[in-house]
């Protein structure tokens, strides 16, 4: 068989590289070790979040679909941080597990340029450092052009349950024993990480009566900005929130020695999350704290499991059985599925081009949990963003590399490349500087024309967003020019400004009747239009070095008087901009300005 494209995996990051690639027109192959547990959500049965959910709505912007399906199959939807700025406002659904994959199952199977086959691939094709296709189990060879590796959490993955360690993919799948040892020969250098996830109790042993109800919110909301809500508000499944007690905790630390994280396992573990941690490693790092919250969270309207969030665990299963019971509410709840942490190989993603094109083989990418991230949205976007690259140079165009002010998905791809990763990264609205642009509300207007021009969107889709960029324009022009009396006259921009005013106290007073969302996207570049200029001003200072190119061939050991570790990290990574090269951890700003000495004296470009 010969394809233009094969995409290894069929979890978040693989289903957006695959979607994408046939959109682009190309003949793709999707393996998968199960094609019923294709976008699959084994952890964490919600989309979006904190950062997370404004990178879904740029996932959409650019016509990737995880905020299309979540958004028919969510059970509840909220809006985070709605108090705050809208810098840091984000979306987040609480998915149902059973209708989630099925409706991404039937857009890759409804697709005539997509094929799927239910294979293991265990090695690659390489000649002369190029990709030339993949090997399966069968021994079946499969030809094409570019290869996505979106292994997630399942090369050499190990489930770790107390001191005992089962060689098995998330859920007792089928792990893929062979690749990760491959890719090592290739050159590529492995890590080893590990995750969780907590137990799953059964809903009707649960007394809801001594939790905290936690409600979706009464005003719709979509990830997707071109669909109107699939749900109703009085139908969504509430959560519930519960917490951790004194006796909790001190089951947990008299049983910390049987803990796979603790000493259960002897063996040296992989890196666990910084940022979502077990909560043995919650009670052993926030000692002082007298109690943790829990979250509740409904799996699927057509099963009962409840999700215990935030209560991730490698304990045996009789101390889970003793820490849950001594949660309120939990007392006599029935555990459905225990706790596990998994344990993975991924490879370092400083081996990576900002394109996601692997350094070491040409027209090989990878994308998602193998590059070191934690997330469905992580690795979606990822999945996205190595399909489209995949395709543009399969047309010989350069890659769409989003910029750090651009998205935050260009913050999450900037930072694997450029720092690379000790734990599973998870992306926080603190790891970008410019999260004032980089708002949900304002994801399409950012990113819908990349997508167009990618062939992504539609020209419907694309002339949809002209119009609500001609409305915002509108609505700020004649808020200009009207005149508002109050206790001294003012135009509608200086009334809108005021703290206390919105904008919808005096539409009425516009030509027309705009869009919700044009009016609210205009009252919010009123109200901060400082805070965005100083952000724009501050982003073009860093454009400036992101145009200073550093030759990819250079010879770092010829460059005089650079510091010892500067060298080692510019050789390691090898930036392909001074911008790049100044966010190297280890790259200070005299190691920069000595490179750059060095290059306006043997670069003629830089002279």
């Amino acid at each position: 068989m010969n394809f233009d494209a094969i995409v290894v995996g069929g979890g978040h990051a693989g289903c957006e590289a695959t979607l994408a690639l046939a959109k682009m027109g190309f003949k793709t192959l999707l393996v998968s070790g199960n094609l019923d547990k294709i976008a699959m959500m084994p952890c964490n049965p919600h989309i979006g979040g904190s950062a997370k959910g404004i990178v879904v709505r740029e996932i959409d912007a650019l016509g990737g679909m995880m905020g299309k399906v979540a958004d028919k199959t969510l059970l509840q939807m909220k809006m985070l941080n709605f108090s705050k700025g809208p810098a840091v406002r984000s979306l987040r659904a609480q998915g149902d597990k059973v209708t989630y994959p099925k409706e991404m199952q039937r857009l890759l199977k409804e697709d005539k340029n997509i094929t799927l086959i239910e294979d293991m691939v265990e090695d690659l094709i390489v000649e002369n450092n190029k990709i030339t296709g993949v090997i399966l189990s069968t021994g079946e060879k499969i030809s094409a052009t570019s290869v996505i590796l979106t292994t997630g959490t399942y090369m050499k993955a190990d489930i770790l349950v107390g001191n005992t360690r089962t060689r098995s993919g998330p859920t007792n799948t089928r792990p893929s024993l062979f690749l990760s040892e491959n890719l090592e020969k290739l050159g590529f250098k492995i890590l080893r990480l590990k995750t969780g996830t907590p137990p799953r109790i059964q809903r009707d042993t649960i007394d809801f009566s001594k939790t905290k109800m936690e409600p979706g919110d009464d005003k719709y909301y979509t990830f997707s900005f071109d669909d109107k809500p699939y749900y109703k508000i009085e139908e969504q499944m509430p959560c519930y929130l519960t917490y951790t007690t004194e006796k909790t905790h001190q089951i947990i630390r008299n049983n910390l020695s049987k803990s796979s994280m603790y000493g259960g396992i002897k063996e040296k573990l992989g890196t666990g999350p910084r940022y979502c941690p077990s909560i043995e490693d919650k009670i052993v790092r926030f000692a002082d704290k007298e109690r943790h919250q829990l979250f509740l969270e409904p799996e699927s309207k057509y099963f009962d499991d409840i999700y215990v969030q935030g209560f991730s665990t490698s304990m045996p299963h009789d101390v889970q059985e003793e820490m849950v019971h001594s949660l309120p509410g939990l007392e006599n709840a029935k555990i459905l599925r225990y706790a596990y942490a998994i344990e993975y190989d991924a490879i370092d993603s400083k081996d990576l081009y900002p394109s996601l094109e692997t350094k070491l083989i040409e027209n090989l990418y990878t994308a998602g949990q193998i590059n070191g991230t934690s997330g469905y949205e992580e690795a979606a976007c990822q999945g996205l963003m190595a399909g489209i690259n995949a395709g543009l140079k399969m047309q010989g165009k350069e890659p769409l590399v989003l910029k750090r002010d651009e998205a935050y998905i260009g913050v999450l791809i900037d930072d694997l490349v450029t720092k690379g990763v000790r734990d599973p990264y998870r992306l926080l609205t603190s790891r970008a500087e410019y999260r004032l642009l980089l708002r949900s509300d304002n994801a399409d207007l950012r990113l819908r024309k990349y997508g167009y021009e990618v062939g992504l969107i539609s020209k419907e889709q694309y002339d949809r967003l002209i119009e609500k960029e001609d409305n915002i324009t509108r609505i700020i022009n004649e808020l200009n020019d009207i005149s508002i009396k109050s206790e001294k006259k003012m135009n509608g921009i200086e009334f809108v400004k005021r703290t206390e005013n919105n904008i919808n106290d005096i539409k009425d007073k516009l030509s027309k009747e705009y869009d919700e969302l044009e009016l609210e996207q205009a009252e919010i570049q009123i109200k901060y239009e400082g805070y965005i200029k100083k952000a724009r001003k501050e982003a073009e200072k860093m454009r400036k070095l992101e145009n200073k190119k550093i030759p990819a061939d250079i010879d770092y050991d010829k460059v005089p008087n650079l510091a010892s570790e500067a060298r080692i990290k510019l050789k390691e990574v090898r930036p392909l901009s001074f911008s790049q090269a100044s966010r190297i951890s280890g790259v200070n700003p005299s190691d920069i300005a000595i490179l750059s000495v060095y290059m306006k004296r043997y670069f003629d470009e830089y002279k």
